[in-house]
């Protein structure tokens, strides 16, 4: 693919500034080189804003949620449930009720693949997932068929990293109780086409999950519009705290579904003969939850709001194709994943030298990127390589930190080869 660099770019500014100036953990050194970061597809740095939000919280309102009638209690409550609508808005949801509070991706995924499958999954049914699944969108999907007697169908793909949508429809059959598919690969950076696939879905009445880890902070999302039925994501991708996530779904559907785990907050009441649910999504929350990252979730959707996702969108594909058209000038490097529609993550692999050598060189030259298989060891198989270096962007790289990366990933082919 033929790119004008040229007019590519070179910063993302915020307020007139560039945009890693908001972000304190970027201006130290590595080994004595300024730290470039690349490894955001696992997780991203913090903004000043998403910082002095949790700081904030412990200073003034740390309190258990919706059981107290004292002041803290009730003010902490009512920013949590804020931060629940902000969420709501920014990925357009009907109703704040489709939005429950989960440790992250991995977490929402879970939490379906065990209460559907209890609620909707037999012996002789199956489920569907794609081949360039995190194995976050695998294992509970195993598990869970495992327990039901179900089978695991894969959607198959092409050496571009692009899934086969034709193979696709042809699994779609009367055994499919549920089609579990990632949005964004985190390895290969394929842009899937979700509507489609919910769209096919639907026809024979089949709900759809999407895993939009890698998606959320670089795309619009409106789950309206795409007609998902669920679909999960992190706030540690998108400049939030870990250990907090998203499970939105259609309110019909989490209605029908049965508690995922019990205890507080997800009762109306309790006695020694049965337990009355609690209303959504209250329902999905048993337990003291991770307050201070709910609330401080809504810190990092104001911050990705302030700069706009289209201006993102735009702003980290520039640096892939700018990244792209540099590194493949590079002798002996190979570019894993070529599908027409990419965002944010660049996979590479480097002949007759293992991912690590090359991971390790990099980081002593001030480069984070990340190594191995990502979690997705079915993709490495599928091209027959221990893994790759892979690169994942964000808003606060620049065209020039890429000229520094390769610079150095050929002084470090160098020498290894």
């Amino acid at each position: 693919m033929e790119v004008n660099t040229e007019n590519i770019v070179k910063q993302f500014l915020y307020q007139g500034e560039p945009v890693a100036q908001q972000f304190p953990a970027l201006h130290q050194s590595v080994y004595g080189k300024p730290l470039i970061y690349f490894d955001n597809a696992a997780t991203t740095q913090k903004p000043y804003s998403v910082i002095h939000a949790i700081s904030d919280y412990y200073s003034t309102i740390n309190s258990n949620i919706h059981r107290g009638v004292h002041y803290l209690s009730q003010k902490a409550t009512e920013a949590y449930e804020v931060s629940r609508n902000t969420v709501a808005s920014f990925i357009n949801a009907r109703s704040s009720s489709e939005v429950i509070f989960t440790k992250g991706t991995t977490d929402g995924i879970n939490l379906i693949a065990d209460t559907f499958g209890s609620y909707a999954v037999n012996e002789g049914d199956s489920v569907i997932i794609s081949a360039m699944e995190h194995h976050s969108n695998i294992v509970p999907w195993q598990i869970m068929c495992g327990k039901r007697g179900a089978t695991l169908k894969v959607i198959p793909m092409n050496e571009a990293g692009e899934l086969l949508m034709d193979e696709y429809e042809k699994l779609l059959d009367e055994t499919v109780k549920i089609v579990a598919v990632t949005y964004v690969s985190n390895t290969l950076g394929t842009v899937n086409p979700v509507k489609k696939i919910i769209e096919l879905a639907h026809l024979n009445g089949t709900p759809v999950l999407i895993d939009a880890a890698q998606a959320v902070q670089h795309i619009s999302i409106d789950v309206q519009d795409l007609d998902c039925d669920f679909l999960a994501f992190s706030g540690h991708k998108m400049y939030g705290p870990t250990g907090i996530g998203i499970l939105y779904g259609k309110e019909e559907w989490l209605e029908k579904l049965p508690p995922y785990q019990g205890g507080g907050d997800m009762i109306k009441t309790v006695t020694f003969k049965g337990t009355e649910y609690n209303d959504l999504p209250f329902k999905f929350e048993a337990g003291t939850p991770h307050i201070e990252g709910a609330i401080t979730l809504k810190s990092a959707v104001d911050f990705i709001t302030e700069l706009g996702m289209d201006e993102i969108s735009a702003f980290e594909t520039g640096l892939l194709h700018y990244a792209s058209t540099q590194v493949r000038e590079i002798p002996r490097v190979e570019i894993i994943g070529n599908a027409i529609a990419k965002t944010s993550a660049l996979s590479l692999s480097v002949k007759g030298v293992h991912p690590y050598d090359v991971g390790v060189l990099l980081d002593k030259m001030g480069i984070a990127v990340r190594t191995g298989h990502h979690c997705t060891q079915p993709v490495m198989d599928f091209y027959c390589i221990p893994g790759t270096v892979r690169l994942s962007f964000a808003v606060y790289n620049t065209t020039d930190e890429i000229d520094r990366f390769t610079e150095s990933l050929q002084r470090a082919i160098n020498m290894l080869v």
